[in-house]
């Protein structure tokens, strides 16, 4: 009886069973394979939950590519329309609901040396103070997080500075300071290459982190309420600064390396730490960081990069060695269909990531645009934050969280900085 019952039903358990498992696993090594992904389609509730939201984008280049594009000019290219050469204008900044923005206040690492660091990072600063005053009815500056939030209500994008890498402080604690008069609300502390007080994840591969004068600087931060900033440094680095900080810190544009394993992303026991310090991973957007094959490849770049640096001290020889590399990779790529560009799936991946290690309210959006060169189907501009918020919609996230991903957890962060520099500064004048 038992063994007519095995065989009456055998066919049919077979079904159930390949339905169950075998199938979702064909899916998975279909889309492994390169299978492509549906498009986000934008829905009215998903359109709603945003346009109620205060969407913050903690890092945007346009100041840089306006230099470089534009001769820092905005005669020369008017924003207020839109401008195909860039990510980033006005009406794309509207039809993305922007509400806040952190500018970056980028210039060259390679500025350290030549002694031009401090100059040209007051140039880009001046270039924002530049645009905030030209197009009064769209932006305006915000101090604190309570200003970008009443800004917001009034219709305007509020606007914030971030200056991107510590060689742009040229080693003066004074500079730093004149910079927050200036409206600078964040630091990184590294770009591309080490400090003499702190290390950066893509230069050479170091055990070091923050020096005695680097745990300085992020003090005489947390005194300012200007937030610390830990993208593109090491994870040394990133350890050190979490140990020395009284105040929430941020990574303004960086993913998670437990999806995509480029060291410009956040690892998870600093993902655990930033938990525990009450700040906040900015999911960049950058195919590089986001796509894992792809980041392996930017990964691969650098290394020989590095390798040539050593091999040609002559600058000339060097860049000549890098151009012929970089032509032979270029069409290897070719041959095989080129880098990845990824999906908004993908950076929805970064996300969940992020809030299943440190929760919640510790995630945030940094794009990177303007700043990079490859970017995620569907999202080639900063008129597509909408359709991260349709993607969150689909995984289940409800508006209250959606809400905190988009922009309210960095305003608490920045916030909760204030409240350590107040208590720090009036510690100061008990003292006296």
């Amino acid at each position: 009886m038992t063994r007519g019952f095995v065989l009456k039903f055998k066919f049919p358990v077979f079904l159930i069973l390949t339905a169950m498992f075998v199938l979702p696993r064909l899916g998975a090594v279909a889309e492994e394979m390169g299978s492509p992904s549906r498009d986000v389609i934008l829905t009215d509730e998903a359109r709603a939950i945003h346009q109620r939201a205060l969407v913050v984008d903690g890092h945007n280049d346009l100041p840089w590519a306006l230099r470089k594009g534009a001769e820092s000019s905005f005669s020369k290219v008017d924003i207020s329309q839109r401008k195909s050469q860039f990510h980033t204008d006005i009406p794309r900044l509207r039809q993305g609901g922007v509400g806040a923005q952190f500018w970056s206040a980028y210039v060259p690492a390679s500025t350290a040396k030549d002694g031009t660091a401090v100059r040209m990072t007051m140039e880009q600063i001046d270039l924002i103070h530049r645009m905030v005053k030209r197009y009064p009815e769209t932006f305006a500056f915000a101090p604190t997080a309570d200003s970008a939030r009443r800004l917001h209500s009034e219709g305007k994008i509020a606007c914030m500075i971030g200056v991107e890498g510590g060689h742009s402080i040229d080693g003066s604690l004074g500079v730093l300071r004149l910079y927050y008069q200036l409206g600078v609300r964040y630091m990184t502390l590294t770009h591309s290459d080490h400090l003499a007080w702190a290390a950066s994840a893509t230069d050479e591969p170091t055990a070091k982190g923050l020096s005695a004068f680097g745990k300085e600087v992020v003090h005489e931060m947390n005194r300012l309420g200007m937030l610390v900033d830990i993208s593109h440094v090491s994870e040394q680095t990133m350890m050190d600064a979490l140990a020395v900080s009284q105040a929430p810190i941020i990574a303004s544009h960086s993913s998670a390396f437990g999806v995509a394993a480029h060291p410009r992303n956040v690892p998870d026991a600093v993902l655990r730490k930033v938990a525990d310090n009450g700040g906040v991973v900015m999911v960049n957007f950058f195919s590089g960081f986001v796509v894992p094959e792809t980041a392996a490849a930017y990964i691969e770049r650098s290394e020989v990069e590095r390798r040539l640096r050593r091999e040609y001290p002559d600058e000339q020889e060097y860049q000549a060695a890098r151009a012929k590399w970089r032509q032979l990779m270029r069409d290897e790529r070719a041959r095989k269909g080129g880098f990845k560009r990824g999906d908004v799936q993908g950076v929805v991946d970064h996300i969940d990531h992020i809030v299943q290690i440190a929760g919640i309210d510790h995630v945030g959006l940094g794009a990177d645009y303007d700043g990079v060169s490859l970017l995620p189907k569907q999202l080639d501009d900063v008129a597509s934050y909408p359709l991260i918020t349709q993607e969150l919609l689909n995984r289940g996230y409800v508006e209250e969280g959606i809400h905190k991903i988009l922009g309210r957890n960095i305003l608490r962060a920045l916030g909760e900085a204030e409240v350590v520099a107040r208590r720090m500064r009036n510690g100061e004048r008990s003292q006296d």
